[in-house]
């Protein structure tokens, strides 16, 4: 349930276009439900001004349906990640209107239009092509927040340059997010060129030595380009909430 949708609500029982009664009933399962299988937290919204989003990864088809049918029932636009084109397909069954956006693994289910409230853009930096599922992941979290969203992808520091000629559309952004495996390097480099907030996620793309993204975690958690804040490995979601959170303000 959103702000919007309580205060409309409440204004109904003032006015007496519904039912103290019936207003209950829309409120029964607030602020969570129980489904068995999980929690479902309708408040979330209120709380922080972002609904609850739907970690598809180890959740059944079956699962994933049975909340998002509780979701949707209370209005709710729906983000579903980290999910498969398969799961993804038998879910667009049961809810038509749901969008896969595959590069992102995401399924979304706008109910209602979603409101752009952010003071300006966020932008979504990979350093190279293998790192644009996790890229786009935090784009489409982004855009569904309520946030103006661009891109710019395989720009890593291989070829410097590639990032170079994108410096007035990197300093044009609110909040950067740069998304990098390997040696973990794109997040201090875009650091020392804005005067922006820049939101590092290191990606498990790399070889052995780069064991699944600790060494990317490790050099941009030791970013000498002031302002950088590092998520977690692969978390593009994560990245996406705190940008949101800046924009904001």
């Amino acid at each position: 349930m959103t702000p919007d949708h309580l205060t409309e609500l409440l204004n109904s029982v003032r006015n007496g276009t519904i039912a103290v009664d019936d207003a209950l009933e829309h409120l029964r399962h607030f602020p969570f439900q129980d489904l068995g299988c999980a929690q479902v937290d309708h408040h979330r919204e209120l709380r922080q001004g972002m609904p609850e989003v739907i970690f598809g990864e180890g959740k059944t088809v079956e699962q994933t349906e049975r909340v998002m049918s509780a979701m949707a029932a209370k209005g709710s636009n729906i983000l579903a990640t980290r999910l498969t084109g398969e799961k993804a397909s038998r879910l667009q069954e049961a809810f038509p209107l749901a969008v896969f956006h595959a590069d992102a693994r995401c399924l979304t289910l706008e109910q209602h239009p979603i409101q752009r409230n952010g003071r300006g853009t966020v932008m979504v930096v990979s350093a190279g092509t293998s790192d644009i599922p996790v890229a786009a992941e935090a784009l489409v979290t982004a855009a569904f927040l309520g946030n103006e969203t661009t891109h710019v992808y395989d720009v890593g520091v291989a070829g410097i340059h590639r990032l170079l000629a994108r410096r007035e559309l990197l300093c044009s952004a609110a909040v950067i997010i740069v998304v990098a495996g390997m040696e973990g390097a794109l997040p201090s480099v875009v650091g020392g060129l804005v005067n922006r907030p820049v939101i590092a996620v290191p990606t498990s793309i790399g070889y052995g030595a780069a064991f699944g993204g600790i060494a990317a975690l490790l050099g941009m958690l030791n970013s000498c380009a002031a302002g950088v804040t590092v998520v977690n490995i692969d978390n593009g979601f994560g990245a996406a909430c705190a940008a949101n959170l800046i924009n904001r303000g």
